[in-house]
């Protein structure tokens, strides 16, 4: 929130500064400082820990991916798209340590949020449907990997998605976890005499 405060009282005095160099005839300056305050203006709309965070988790280090995410402590005042992108940072990035449910919570609310490309929502969608493997909601994976597909157009995750395809025709459904549960795990042979 202080990070806020200091960008709005940043963006009124760069404002209030080149509008002083115009009045007093520095053109040159004037020009070249309304690029300055065009920045201070943009970072409003595109918050800098969310760009280092999505920079570092392409790269393939999620650990200072991380640290740049958990910097962010109100994402709720961010706009929609960079709340979306925070959300979905933190269920892809922290899936084994809050939980399936905690996980599964922030990927469908940055889902409905809104993420801007295809392959964001493609994986959004692939790691629903691992979730929802896991739990044995197997015709809800399948459906969300057939929506993950769709969203592939450039057939990066083809191979992931074939795994995990693969991986749900052998996982046990709902009803077989349950009746196992009840059975108390596997059934052991009796003993032969």
């Amino acid at each position: 929130m202080t990070a806020f405060i200091i960008r709005i009282v940043l963006a009124v005095v760069a404002t209030g500064f080149n509008v002083y160099l115009f009045t007093t005839g520095h053109w040159g300056w004037g020009i070249t400082f309304i690029f300055v305050t065009a920045l201070i203006i943009l970072s409003f709309f595109r918050n800098e820990n969310v760009l280092l965070a999505l920079n570092q988790m392409r790269v393939g280090n999620t650990d200072k991916a991380k640290k740049y995410i958990d910097k962010i402590s109100h994402p709720e005042y961010l706009p929609k798209k960079q709340h979306a992108y925070v959300l979905f940072l933190k269920a892809v990035m922290g899936g084994q340590e809050m939980g399936f449910a905690n996980s599964e919570k922030l990927l469908r609310r940055a889902m409905e949020l809104g993420l801007r490309t295809g392959e964001d929502n493609a994986v959004a969608r692939m790691h629903l449907a691992g979730i929802c493997a896991q739990t044995g909601r197997k015709n809800e994976a399948v459906a969300l990997l057939a929506e993950a597909k769709k969203l592939d157009k450039n057939g990066m995750m083809r191979d992931q998605i074939k795994t995990m395809q693969g991986q749900l025709q052998m996982a046990p459904s709902k009803n077989q976890m349950r009746q196992a549960q009840m059975m108390g795990g596997r059934r052991k042979t009796p003993k032969m005499r």
